[in-house]
């Protein structure tokens, strides 16, 4: 790769958009629901399962459900709810996923994932 496209390519993966949102890991044995928010929601899909599969995550039920369930084939990572409105400021955006959260987890009779 020559510098003009290694330039190229730096620049556009720093001009990405990052997922920002609302997600739940799912027991698909018992239902069981964890609910979370993220300003990184790949990132923060990676990070859990990484942490989950290494029997390490910080949130003993999550890591019990999980090793209950089976491990990874036994679970779901999904997106809840995605925010849409790029005009937020960082204070906006946190507020919005704090609110979110808190739907989703009275919603889901869901505790909490982090």
């Amino acid at each position: 790769m020559d510098k003009s496209n290694r330039r190229d390519a730096v620049r556009q993966y720093k001009e990405r958009k990052v997922p920002v949102g609302v997600f739940a890991l799912r027991s698909l044995s018992t239902g069981e629901t964890f609910v979370g928010a993220s300003r990184n929601l790949d990132g923060q899909r990676n990070s859990s399962l990484f942490s989950l599969r290494l029997g390490s995550h910080r949130n003993k039920a999550l890591q019990g459900a999980y090793n209950a369930a089976g491990g990874e084939a036994g679970f779901e990572f999904v997106i809840l709810e995605q925010l849409q409105d790029e005009e937020l400021g960082p204070i906006g955006r946190d507020t919005w996923l704090k609110e979110r959260e808190r739907h989703w987890r009275a919603e889901l009779s869901a505790q909490s994932a982090i």
